[in-house]
C-alpha cells in the first residue's frame, strides 16, 4: 500500500471524524441511512460563572457545509487507509448536503437547552456533520461569549483584540471574527481584515524598541514613519522617562501611549498625570498585557482610553468551549432521546420563542416540541430560530457580520441587569421547556 495522498488544509470533508463514518457505513448497509431525521445542537448549561452565552459561528458553518465536498484526495486517504469499505467511498463521492437548517443567527444570545441549530435531512448526509458542526459553533461560541464580557466591562472603551499568537494560526483568525462580533473594536490579524472587513490596528513590540541603539531612535524611527498620531510603547526601559521621551520626539499631538506590564491601574494615572503637565492631554493611553473581563472592570475608574487583549479572548478566558453537543432527536418523525445518567436529551424537534415585558427586558425562554401546541402568544414574544438552509442551499439575504454585532447588543440591553454581572450566578433568562 502506497503513502496516501497529501491533503491539503483547505480541504473539509475530512473535518468529519472516524466514529461518523463508522456509523455511516453501517446505516449504509443496514438499510437506514435514508431515514428522516432531525439534529440539534444545544449546551446542556453553561461554562461555570457565566449568565449568557453569545451564538458565533453559524455563518461559519454555512460556508464549510457548502464546500463538503469529498474530492479524490480525501477518498484516496480513506480508501489507502481503509477507514470505510467501498460501498461508504462511491456514496461520499456524491455526497452534497441536501436537506433544512435552521438556528439562531449569529450575535443572539443563548441558554442552556437552546435549541442553537437544527440539522433536518437522511441520516448518513446529517450525521457527518457532527464534528464539523461543533468544531465552529464550540470555538466561536466560546470566544464571542468571553469577548461579549470583555466589551461590557470595558463600558465603551474600544478593545483591540491581539491574540493571534496564544492560538493555532487558523483559529487566530476565527477567534479575530467572534471577538469583533462581540464588540471589540479592531483585531492586530491582518487575515481577519482581509477575509471579514475587520478594521486592523497595531502598534510595535519590545524587540522594535531593543534594535535601536536608544529608545529616541526607535521613537522617531515610528514617528517620521508611522505619523505622530501613532502609539509609542513606552515601557521597554522607564514608563516616566519614556513618556517625557514620546512627547519630546512626537510634540503634544501624539496619538497614544501603551503600557503593556505592571500595575497597569496606578501607571495609568501616573501617565496621565505627566502627559497632561508636558501638554499631550489628547494622547490617549492604551493598557495591554494579560488583561481579561475582570482586569477590565478592574480598570473602569482609571484613565485608560483602550484596551489590548490577547490570551484571555483567544481561550474563552477559561471557557475554551461552549460545551455545545449535537444530537439526534426525532427519526422518521419520531421523538427519540439519549438517557444516560447526566447527559440527558430531550426528544422531537423544538421550537423557541423568547417573552420580554413591554419595556423590552427579556424574562423566559420558551422551548417546545414539534409535536406540542405553540404557547399561546403574548405581544412581545419573539422567535429566535431564522431559516438558514432550504434544500441544501443558504437561504438569500442572510445576516452580516455587523447585521450580528447590531443583534448583540439590543440582545445585551435586554437582560435583566443582573445577567450582565461578572460574577457567578444563574443564567440571566430561564428557559421554560414544554
Amino acid at each position: 500500500m502506497g503513502s496516501p495522498e497529501p491533503v491539503t488544509s483547505a480541504s473539509t470533508a475530512l473535518l468529519t471524524d472516524h466514529y461518523e463514518l463508522t456509523m455511516l457505513a453501517s446505516a449504509l448497509s443496514d438499510g437506514t441511512a435514508d431515514r428522516p431525521c432531525v439534529f440539534e445542537v444545544f449546551a446542556r448549561r453553561l461554562p461555570d460563572g457565566r449568565r449568557y452565552g453569545v451564538v458565533a459561528g453559524t455563518a461559519r458553518v454555512l460556508d464549510a457545509i457548502a464546500d463538503f465536498r469529498f474530492t479524490d484526495a480525501e477518498l484516496t486517504v480513506l480508501e489507502q487507509t481503509a477507514v470505510v469499505d467501498p460501498a461508504t467511498l462511491s456514496w461520499l463521492a456524491d455526497y452534497e448536503f441536501s436537506g433544512d437548517i435552521d438556528g439562531y443567527p449569529e450575535g443572539e444570545l443563548y441558554f442552556p437547552d437552546s435549541p442553537i441549530l437544527t440539522v433536518t435531512g437522511s441520516f448518513a448526509e446529517a450525521v457527518v456533520l457532527e464534528t464539523l458542526t461543533l468544531s465552529i459553533l464550540n470555538h466561536d461560541s466560546a470566544i464571542a461569549s468571553a469577548a461579549a464580557r470583555m466589551a461590557g466591562a470595558a463600558h465603551g472603551r474600544p478593545i483591540i483584540e491581539m491574540g493571534g499568537r496564544r492560538t493555532h494560526e487558523y483559529a487566530a483568525v476565527a477567534a479575530a471574527r467572534a471577538a469583533y462580533l462581540a464588540g471589540f473594536a479592531t483585531t492586530s490579524n491582518l487575515e481577519a481584515g482581509r477575509r471579514y472587513g475587520i478594521p486592523t490596528r497595531g502598534t510595535v513590540a519590545h524587540a522594535f524598541m531593543l534594535l535601536h541603539d536608544s529608545e529616541e531612535a526607535a521613537f522617531l524611527a515610528q514617528v517620521e514613519k508611522m505619523g505622530a498620531d501613532t502609539t509609542l510603547l513606552v515601557d521597554t526601559y522607564d514608563i516616566t522617562a519614556g513618556i517625557e521621551t514620546a512627547v519630546r520626539v512626537a510634540g503634544t499631538d501624539l496619538g497614544a501611549i501603551r503600557i503593556d506590564s505592571g500595575d497597569v491601574g496606578p501607571l495609568a494615572r501616573k501617565a496621565r498625570d505627566q502627559l497632561d503637565s508636558l501638554g499631550a492631554k489628547d494622547t490617549r493611553i492604551v493598557v495591554s498585557g494579560d488583561l481579561d473581563e475582570h482586569a477590565i472592570a478592574a480598570l473602569r475608574a482609571e484613565p485608560v482610553d483602550a484596551y489590548g487583549v490577547g490570551t484571555s479572548v483567544v481561550t474563552g478566558s477559561g471557557a475554551p468551549t461552549a460545551g455545545m453537543v449535537y444530537k439526534l432527536v426525532e427519526v422518521d418523525g419520531r421523538p427519540v432521546a439519549k438517557r444516560s445518567a447526566h447527559k440527558e436529551s430531550r426528544g422531537g424537534r423544538k421550537h423557541v420563542l423568547r417573552r420580554h415585558r413591554a419595556t423590552g427586558t427579556a424574562v423566559e425562554d420558551v422551548v417546545w416540541t414539534a409535536a406540542g401546541e405553540r404557547p399561546v402568544a403574548e405581544e412581545y414574544d419573539r422567535d429566535l430560530q431564522i431559516p438558514l438552509v432550504r434544500g441544501g442551499q443558504a437561504v438569500e439575504d442572510l445576516p452580516t457580520l455587523d447585521d450580528a454585532r447590531a443583534r448583540l447588543r439590543r440582545a445585551q440591553v435586554s437582560l435583566p441587569w443582573e445577567g450582565l454581572k461578572l460574577s457567578h450566578g444563574e443564567p440571566a433568562i430561564p428557559t421554560t421547556l414544554l
